[in-house]
């Protein structure tokens, strides 16, 4: 009699864990249009917890590998798996214009003895349901990797990636190219004006007209900036990525120095506010690693030469 007992207990522990989504799931995302489908190569790392489902999700779509944190919910019963508010990028980006949709993942688990499946699709949040079209895909476990000290150290080393063939500076995707305008807000102009300039680098050039690339050349941790040309506010909350944010702007004559300022909107997630700087005139290019916190704003003056 205790021998059968521990035999069910031992058949529902099993089926327990058969009707689980822990582990490694790996295979294909298609973009579910009338041409030819766009591949996304997936693998996404799975832990469930008591009242929801933490992972990883890692995929990569043409020359972008990334790699995020997903978050969710997963009900046993009908072996249903949910995770939220997922940045997919869209099908249709080119090389030269890369830009996200938001989505959410539905999915089912399907265990059958040759092995378990995750069928489902990533759907479009509703304000984007008719420029994102959704991804259908068919995942499988891999039983070999899927150990709890495995998927444990995965989730412990976890840190965001996201990657484009570690380019160059001339091959840096172009996030936001504008031409400086006048743009008003006011509480950051208030705040902009208490906090201590900070001048890193006096600089002369040929040119009276100047190319700005702005970008985030280490980890990409969430760093929110403004910029400042000539104490105007040109540029307002922009997240730093690995692409450029660029400006083109003209050297004032009538100013003996005119002056680009970074301004921490936040200190993100590693402090203070670093950034990579790419000034060039058509001659010449400056490479400056410039940093800012909520006290002090880094700026660089610019001169023409005379």
């Amino acid at each position: 009699m205790k021998k059968l007992f521990l035999l069910l207990l031992l058949f529902i522990s099993s089926h327990l864990q058969a009707q689980s989504v822990f582990g490694y799931w790996y295979g294909y995302a298609n973009a579910k249009t009338g041409g030819s489908a766009n591949n996304y190569l997936v693998e996404i790392i799975l832990q469930p917890e008591k009242n929801y489902v933490k992972g990883i999700l890692n995929y990569y779509f043409r020359d972008t590998y990334r790699s995020l944190q997903v978050q969710g919910n997963y009900n046993a019963a009908t072996r249903q798996l949910t995770l939220y508010d997922i940045p997919v990028t869209y099908h249709g980006s080119t090389r030269s214009f890369e830009v996200d949709c938001p989505m959410n993942l539905r999915a089912t688990l399907r265990v059958a003895q040759a092995g378990s499946t995750l069928q489902g699709s990533f759907t479009s949040l509703p304000n984007y349901k008719n420029t994102c079209p959704e991804l259908v895909f068919n995942w499988t476990l891999n039983a070999d990797i899927s150990k709890k000290d495995s998927v444990l150290k995965a989730m412990s080393e976890f840190k965001e990636n996201y990657q484009v063939w570690k380019p160059q500076i001339e091959d840096t995707l172009v996030a936001v190219a504008t031409t400086p305008k006048k743009v008003v807000n006011y509480v950051t102009e208030e705040v902009f004006t208490k906090r201590e300039k900070v001048v890193t680098q006096e600089i002369e050039f040929d040119s009276d007209s100047l190319r700005i690339d702005v970008y985030d050349n280490g980890e990409v941790d969430g760093d929110m900036i403004s910029l400042f040309y000539n104490e105007q506010l040109v540029l307002y909350n922009q997240k730093l990525t690995h692409k450029s944010i660029r400006l083109t702007v003209v050297l004032d004559d009538t100013k003996v120095n005119n002056e680009i300022s970074m301004f921490a909107e936040n200190l993100g997630l590693i402090p203070p506010n670093t950034a990579m700087m790419i000034i060039s005139d058509g001659k010449n290019k400056y490479e400056i690693k410039i940093s800012s916190n909520l006290e002090k704003n880094a700026t660089i003056r610019l001169k023409r030469k005379k």
